[in-house]
C-alpha cells in the first residue's frame, strides 16, 4: 500500500513540477504578490499618517483679520494661514471642486461674541467623503477645540474661579497593551493571506488530477491501472498537500522578511514574527492542508472541465475566510469550543502568536487534532466518491 501510494504521490509531484507555468503562478503569486502588495500598502498608510502629523497644515481662513490671537494660537499648533476664498460661496465650491480640503469661516461678529460671553460661530468648510479631507477637518477642528478651551478657563480665572472647577474627574487612561499586542490589531489580518498561499497552492493541482485529465481523455488509462483508486486519490491529495506546504513556507518567509521593513516602531507596535514564530506558524496552519486539499479534490472531482472546477474552487477557496470575518467583527477571544472549527482555530492561535502571548496546549491539540480528524474524514469520503462509476463522465 505505502508503494503505491508513494508511486502515486511523485507521479503527480513530478508531472506538477514539469508545468513550470501554473507552479510559478501557484507558488508566487499568492505566497509573494500578498506579502508585498501588503507590506506596500501598510508602509505608505503608515508613513502618509506619520507626515500628515508632523507636517504643518495649510488652512485657507476666511476672515482671518477679525480674530489675530486665534490665528497666532493656530500658528503655534504647526497650522499655516494660507490664502483663502473671497467668499463663503466660493470657499464651499473649491471644496466641491477639491481646489481645497478644508476652509475655516470665521465671522465679523466674533469679537463682539466673545466680548458679549456669547458663543461665536466658527464654520469648518470640508468633504468627509474624501479621506484627505477628514483627515485635515479633524486636526483644525482639535485645534479650534483646544483654543475654546482656553478662552473658557481664562473666563473663569477673570472671575476668580478655578478651571478645575469645570473637571471633576482626571481620567487616566491606563494601558497595559504591548508592543506585540498592538501590532495584533493591523496584523490579525495576515492569517487571510496565509489560508489563500495555502489554498492556492494545491488548487492547480487538485483540478488537473481529476478535471483536466477527465478533459484530456488521461484518466480512464490511469483507472485501468493495478492500482485501487482508494490508492490513486489519496496519493494525488497528498501531492497536492506538499504544495500547499510549500507555499504556505513561501508566504510565511516571505511575510517575516517584509514585516521588518516597516515603520511599525514608530507606532509603538513590534510584532512577534521571528522565526520561531514562523515556525510556530506553520505548524498551526499545516494541519488545515489536508482538509484543503481533499475538499478542492472532491469538489474538482465533480466537475466537467478544468474552467468549471476553477470557478467551483475560487468559492471554496473563499470559504475558510468566512469565520474569520466573523469573529473580527465580533472580537472573540480564543476559547476551547471555538478551536473545533477549522481556519478559524487557527486564525485566533495565529493572533495569539503575534501577540506574544503563550499558546493554551490544549487549544493547540485540539485545534490540530480536531482540523486533521476532519481532513481524514473528508479524505475518506472523497475516496469513497471517486469509486463512483459516473468519474469518467
Amino acid at each position: 500500500m505505502m508503494h503505491t501510494l508513494k508511486t502515486v504521490f511523485l507521479k503527480e509531484v513530478i508531472d506538477n513540477f514539469r508545468d513550470r507555468r501554473t507552479l510559478m503562478s501557484a507558488l508566487l503569486l499568492g505566497p509573494i504578490f500578498g506579502p508585498v502588495l501588503f507590506a506596500f500598502v501598510i508602509n505608505l498608510s503608515v508613513r502618509q499618517s506619520l507626515s500628515d502629523a508632523s507636517l504643518p497644515l495649510d488652512l485657507p481662513v476666511i476672515g482671518a483679520g477679525h480674530a489675530p490671537n486665534l490665528l497666532r494660537y493656530l500658528e503655534s499648533n504647526n497650522i499655516r494661514i494660507v490664502e483663502a476664498p473671497a467668499t463663503r460661496d466660493e470657499a464651499v465650491r473649491a471644496v466641491l471642486e477639491g481646489r481645497h480640503d478644508v476652509v475655516v469661516v470665521i465671522p465679523e461678529t466674533i469679537a463682539s461674541d466673545l466680548a458679549g460671553m456669547q458663543p461665536a460661530r466658527i464654520e469648518v468648510i470640508t468633504d468627509e467623503a474624501s479621506r484627505t479631507a477628514e483627515r485635515e477637518s479633524r486636526r483644525a477642528i482639535r485645534a479650534l477645540a483646544a483654543y475654546s478651551q482656553e478662552i473658557a478657563g481664562l473666563r473663569l480665572v477673570a472671575r476668580g474661579v478655578s478651571p478645575t472647577v469645570m473637571q471633576p474627574f482626571n481620567i487616566d487612561l491606563v494601558d497595559v497593551s504591548t508592543p506585540s499586542g498592538r501590532s495584533a490589531m493591523l496584523l490579525g489580518m495576515l492569517s487571510y493571506f496565509f489560508m489563500f498561499a495555502l489554498l492556492s497552492g494545491g488548487m492547480n493541482l487538485a483540478i488537473d488530477t481529476t478535471a483536466g485529465e477527465r478533459e484530456r481523455g488521461s484518466l480512464e488509462p490511469l483507472l485501468c491501472l493495478p492500482v485501487t483508486r482508494d490508492h490513486l486519490i489519496i496519493g494525488k491529495i497528498l501531492a497536492a498537500c506538499l504544495f500547499m506546504a510549500m507555499s504556505l513556507t513561501l508566504s510565511l518567509t516571505a511575510f517575516s522578511v517584509v514585516l521588518r521593513f516597516l515603520p511599525l516602531q514608530q507606532l509603538g507596535m513590534t510584532p512577534n514574527f521571528g522565526p520561531m514564530a514562523v515556525v510556530t506558524a506553520f505548524l498551526l496552519l499545516i494541519p488545515f492542508a489536508l482538509l484543503g486539499a481533499a475538499l478542492m479534490t472532491m469538489v474538482a472531482s465533480f466537475t466537467r472541465s478544468y474552467k468549471e472546477a476553477q470557478t467551483w474552487l475560487t468559492i471554496v477557496i473563499l470559504t475558510p475566510t468566512l469565520p474569520i470575518l466573523v469573529v473580527s467583527i465580533l472580537m472573540l477571544r480564543p476559547s476551547t469550543g471555538l478551536m473545533f472549527i477549522p481556519s478559524l482555530s487557527q486564525h485566533l492561535l495565529l493572533v495569539e502568536l503575534i501577540r506574544n502571548e503563550p499558546l493554551q496546549m490544549l487549544d493547540v491539540a485540539v485545534s490540530v487534532s480536531g482540523t486533521l480528524a476532519l481532513g481524514v474524514l473528508v479524505t475518506w469520503i472523497c475516496a469513497r466518491l471517486y469509486r463512483r462509476e459516473g468519474l469518467l463522465g
